[in-house]
C-alpha cells in the first residue's frame, strides 16, 4: 500500500546563492511497520538535500523529511517556476513507491561581465579591438554599447551597437577607433578609452583601454626637413643679396678704340649650310633569305603553367564524384608556401617543426556557403580580419601569405546549412580538441585570445 505524503508548502521560492527549506510529510497507512527511503528526482536534484534520507514509521503514524533547495547563483539556475518531485520507496512494499511534486520559484538575477580584447591597440589611422561580454546571470540581457574618451579625440565604430544574451552565452562585438586629429611627425601618444555596456535600470559596466596613435612619418624626418628649407631659404637670400656683376674689360677696351662696332639689330642672319644625308649602307641578307626563328626552336607558343590546385579544386573533385557535403582546405606554412589541399578531418600544417600557418585556404559543398575572420599574434585583430564570405565551390582565404605580416593565432568559422567542426594546433600545446557550431551559428578556434600562441595545423569537417 502507497504511503500518504503532502508537502508543505507546495510552491516556494528562492533566490540564487541562498537556500530555503520544504516539509515533507509521510504517513505509513499500511498495517505492518515500515521504512521508507527518500531521493530527490528531476532538473532541481543536484541542489536537493534531503534529511533524513530514510524514516521507520508504525503503522497509523506520521514522519517529516525536510527538502532544502540551494540552487547556485549561475546561469544554470534558470529563473522562474521550476517542477520538482521526491521519490518515496518503502522498504517492505518496494512497487508502491509514490512521487509527490512540487514547483521552486528561483528569482532571477543579472550580471555582466566585459573584456577588451586585446586592451592595448595600435595604429595610424585606426585600432581594432574587439570587446566580449559575457552573461553570467540567469535571465536574458539586452544592452547598448557606447565608447567615450577624455577631450573626445577618438571616433568609435561599434558593430553591433545592440546585444540579446542568453544566459551563460557571451557576444563578441567589434569596435573600430579612429583619431579624430592624425599625427604626422612624431613619436607614439597614448590615448585611454573606455566602452560602456549600458542595460535599462542599471548602471553601465565600464572596460577600459588604451589606444597607441603611432606617428605616419618618423620625428627625425620632419627635423631634418625642417633643417633643409632652412639652409635652403638662407642659400636664396644671400644669393640675391650678393650676386656678383660680371663684365667683360676686354669688349670695353675694343669698343672704345673704335676697332669694333656694336652689332645691327637689322643685320640679315644667315642660315647655315645644309648638311649632307648620311645615306645609310644596304644590309647583306642573312643567310638563307627567310625571316628569323623564335629562339625556342619550335616555332609554336610558349609552354603554359600548369593551373594551381586550390581548396575549391579539390572540393570540385569531390561533388564530380557524388553530392555531399565537404570541406577542403590547405594552409600557407611560412618558408613552405601553400600546401596541397586536403579535405573532411586530414591535417592541414605541420607538427613539431615550430612553423606557423600564415594563412587558410578553405572551401565548402552542401553548407550554402562558408564565412569566417582570421586572428593574428602580436596585436590581436587588426586590417585583414574583416569577415570574409564565399559560396560552395569558392575559395575563401584568411590571412596573409605577405612576409611582412604576422602569422595566424586562429580563426572564426560558420555556415549557413548544417554546422562545422574545426581542431586546431598551437605552438607548444596539442589538439585543442574538437569544437562545432550551432547551426547556422559560428565558433572560435585556435590558440586562446590571453595566451597569443601561432597556430600550426588545422581540421575542419562540416
Amino acid at each position: 500500500m502507497s504511503p500518504w505524503t503532502s508537502l508543505e508548502p507546495a510552491s516556494a521560492t528562492v533566490s540564487p546563492g541562498s537556500s530555503t527549506t520544504v516539509r515533507l510529510r509521510v504517513r505509513n497507512t499500511g498495517d505492518i511497520v515500515d521504512e521508507y527511503h527518500f531521493e530527490p528526482v528531476g532538473d532541481l536534484a543536484p541542489w536537493t538535500t534531503v534529511e533524513p534520507q530514510a524514516l521507520r514509521l508504525y503503522p497509523g503514524t506520521t514522519g517529516t523529511v525536510d527538502l532544502t533547495f540551494a540552487p547556485p547563483r549561475t546561469p544554470d539556475a534558470t529563473a522562474g517556476p521550476n517542477p520538482y518531485a521526491v521519490r518515496v520507496t518503502p522498504t517492505e512494499h518496494p512497487d508502491a513507491v509514490t512521487v509527490p511534486e512540487g514547483n521552486l520559484t528561483i528569482t532571477p538575477f543579472t550580471e555582466v561581465r566585459a573584456e577588451l580584447v586585446p586592451p592595448t591597440v595600435q595604429g595610424r589611422f585606426r585600432g581594432r579591438p574587439r570587446l566580449a561580454v559575457d552573461n553570467l546571470g540567469n535571465t536574458k540581457v539586452t544592452a547598448s554599447l557606447s565608447g567615450k574618451d577624455a577631450g573626445e579625440r577618438l571616433s568609435y565604430e561599434i558593430q553591433p551597437g545592440n546585444v540579446q544574451i542568453e544566459p551563460g552565452r557571451a557576444a563578441f562585438v567589434k569596435v573600430t577607433l579612429r583619431p579624430r586629429q592624425i599625427t604626422w611627425f612624431g613619436s607614439k601618444q597614448e590615448q585611454p578609452y573606455a566602452l560602456a555596456v549600458r542595460r535599462s535600470g542599471t548602471e553601465p559596466d565600464e572596460v577600459a583601454g588604451t589606444f597607441v596613435q603611432r606617428g605616419v612619418l618618423p620625428g627625425w624626418l620632419a627635423t631634418t626637413f625642417g633643417l633643409l628649407l632652412a639652409l635652403t631659404i638662407a642659400f636664396v637670400t644671400i644669393w640675391l643679396a650678393y650676386r656678383p656683376q660680371v663684365r667683360s674689360v676686354a669688349r670695353e677696351k675694343l669698343e672704345k678704340a673704335g676697332q669694333i662696332a656694336p652689332p645691327s639689330p637689322s643685320a640679315p642672319i644667315s642660315s647655315p649650310p645644309p648638311k649632307a644625308e648620311n645615306k645609310p649602307s644596304q644590309e647583306p641578307e642573312k643567310p638563307g633569305g627567310g625571316e628569323e626563328k623564335p629562339k625556342d626552336g619550335g616555332g609554336g607558343e610558349p609552354e603554359k603553367k600548369p593551373e594551381e590546385r586550390t581548396a575549391a579544386t579539390a572540393v570540385r573533385e569531390l561533388v564530380a564524384r557524388g553530392a555531399g557535403r565537404h570541406i577542403c582546405y590547405r594552409a600557407f606554412v611560412q618558408d613552405d608556401g601553400w600546401q596541397e589541399p586536403v579535405c573532411d578531418g586530414a591535417e592541414a600544417g605541420t607538427v613539431g617543426q615550430g612553423k606557423p600557418v600564415k594563412a587558410l585556404n578553405i572551401a565548402v559543398s552542401g553548407a550554402k556557403g562558408v564565412t569566417g575572420a582570421s586572428a593574428y599574434v602580436g596585436e590581436g585583430w587588426r586590417k585583414g580580419d574583416a569577415w570574409q564570405k564565399e559560396d560552395d565551390a569558392t575559395d575563401m582565404v584568411l590571412g596573409s601569405t605577405e612576409s611582412a605580416d604576422p602569422p595566424l593565432e586562429g580563426f572564426t568559422l560558420q555556415v549557413f546549412d548544417g554546422s562545422v567542426c574545426h581542431e586546431a594546433r598551437v605552438k607548444d600545446q596539442d589538439w585543442t580538441g574538437k569544437l562545432c557550431t550551432e547551426p547556422g551559428k559560428w565558433r572560435y578556434g585556435g590558440s586562446p585570445m590571453e595566451l597569443n600562441l601561432q597556430l600550426e595545423a588545422v581540421r575542419f569537417t562540416v
